[in-house]
């Protein structure tokens, strides 16, 4: 396909609509973009993106994206939403043949996101999913350092995120994240994908769930503020071991994110942004290139691979080998994902 393409979002209630990820502002800057349509059960939030989205030509808004769908026909669907409407909208999109991106965890839990899965490899629709810690820097860079062998046998891994206060959402037009009704979990559901991803990425392998702790101390809310996950690779007693910690306790609007893989001839260490490589010779600075924003690259990675007939990068099978294993932490955790 060539030209425009002619795109809709469903469920814009989601912060990641214009904030943090800000998918729209990234579909507004691509030249090749045009959005035609916005949905949202509430109309007035829906309303609201469009005039903070200030488009020459103002996208359509809609109530009911049934009816987006049949008036707009757009050539590929932007998924946001809630965690419990996110399977019902998947399965649309597959049933009546748009492809998609959707944002994780991609529905309530891993039975949802299997079904999803199982349906996208049926029909052989475009369900990607969006995980953008795969093109970080610090993913690409730990890559090549394990293919070339520089870190020799792997020993552990230990992926670190530390985000803003959890208020963040209320902010950004999207409290119901604090409702476990409708989230199905806190940090762990929305930020633990990455770091669980990244963790099979690396090791090539999915993985299992061997410890896993919760807390809402701090902040007060139904929902958990720190969550950490022990796992090991599914290959054997041997397996790779990790930790992917996250929490919604930084300070202010910044962040600290931490990640380290560590074996028996180098570690690979990364911290606020410095990257070294510790050997027995000793530390060198390692130099981390980005290739832009994560979610900008989700975007146009996912388009260019619908245009060009190719599977996604990310695809709904990924996402529930991710979502498995969260329901897994929470079953195992003092505090589980609804309560």
């Amino acid at each position: 396909m060539t030209g425009i393409i002619r795109v809709a979002a469903v469920g814009v209630n989601h912060w990641h609509a214009l904030y943090d990820a800000a998918y729209l502002l990234m579909l507004k800057a691509m030249p090749e973009v045009e959005i035609v349509a916005l949905q949202d059960d509430d109309e007035a939030r829906a309303r609201e993106r469009v005039e903070k989205l200030a488009l020459p030509q103002a996208p359509k808004v809609y109530t009911d994206y049934r009816r987006m769908f049949d008036e707009t026909k757009p050539d590929f669907v932007l998924a946001l939403g809630k965690p419990t409407d996110m399977a019902a909208t998947a399965h649309y999109l597959l049933d009546h043949g748009f492809p998609f991106v959707m944002e994780k965890p991609m529905g309530y839990n891993a039975e949802e996101v299997r079904g999803i899965a199982d349906k996208a490899r049926a029909v052989k629709g475009f369900a990607s999913v969006s995980l953008p810690y795969r093109y970080h820097p610090q993913t690409v860079m730990a890559q090549q350092l394990i293919a070339e062998g520089r870190l020799g046998t792997i020993s552990h891994i230990h992926i670190r995120q530390m985000r803003p206060t959890s208020a963040r959402y209320a902010a950004w037009g999207a409290p119901w994240m604090l409702d476990p009704k409708i989230a199905n979990g806190g940090c762990l559901r929305n930020l633990g994908p990455h770091g669980l991803d990244v963790f099979m990425l690396l090791t090539g392998c999915d993985a299992e769930v061997t410890g896993a702790q919760f807390s809402n101390r701090a902040l007060g809310q139904p929902v958990e503020d720190y969550a950490a996950v022990m796992l090991r690779a599914a290959n054997g007693i041997n397996g790779v071991t990790g930790i992917v910690e996250v929490s919604n306790l930084h300070p202010n609007m910044g962040g600290l994110a931490q990640f380290s893989v560590s074996g028996d001839r180098g570690l690979f260490l990364v911290s606020g942004g410095t990257a070294t490589l510790t050997t027995a010779e000793g530390e060198t600075p390692v130099k981390l290139v980005s290739k832009g924003q994560g979610s900008l690259l989700v975007l146009r990675e996912a388009i260019t691979r619908w245009r060009e007939g190719r599977p996604p990068f990310t695809s709904a099978a990924d996402c529930y080998r991710v979502v498995r294993l969260i329901d897994e932490a929470y079953a195992r955790g003092a505090h589980g994902g609804t309560r």
